[in-house]
């Protein structure tokens, strides 16, 4: 039984590095589509929503997305989807992409922000370092108390802990 106490914040710990590695990699592509100074027309083909939780203890959480088409410089015609645009653009709305060359596909219809954009990646990585930090204080901290365990339990005169207290 000892293994879920190190299994399940491992896990934890796994999610919150790949959410990180996640937000690194959109936070990156974003900034380089806005740097690239390469932009275009886009059509907006379609809006839509998903939703996600709404259990009985969880609350309803909505994403609002884009799919965009636009031609690139060199011609090709390339369709992409986006999170969380502004809700104020609907099908048919023209905006302007921010695209590099070498992957179109992974352009985006956000104006440029570096400031908000840097602070929504700082915050999210310091909430994942947060929770990295705290599975590995709780596995110290179960391993110390297994270990404890089985010092006191060896029957050995090498337990230097406090007794019980009856």
């Amino acid at each position: 039984m000892d293994v879920f106490f190190y299994a399940v914040p491992g896990l934890i710990m796994a999610v919150a590095v790949f959410m990180a590695v996640a937000v690194i990699r959109r936070s990156l592509e974003m900034n380089r589509a806005w740097s690239s100074g390469l932009t275009a027309e886009a059509r907006c083909l379609r809006s839509f929503t998903t939703t996600s939780g709404g259990g009985s203890d969880t609350s309803v959480s909505t994403t609002l997305h884009h799919v965009y088409e636009f031609r690139a410089r060199d011609g090709r015609t390339v369709r992409f989807e986006e999170e969380n645009g502004p809700a104020t653009i609907i099908e048919g709305d023209i905006v302007t992409v921010h695209y590099i060359a070498e992957r179109p596909e992974k352009a985006t219809a956000h104006r440029p922000s570096r400031g908000k954009l840097a602070a929504g990646t700082v915050g999210i990585l310091v909430f994942c370092t947060v929770i990295v930090l705290f599975c590995i204080g709780f596995m110290v901290g179960v391993h110390e108390f297994f270990s404890m365990g089985d010092s006191a339990g060896s029957g050995g005169d090498d337990f230097d802990g406090t007794g019980l207290p009856f």
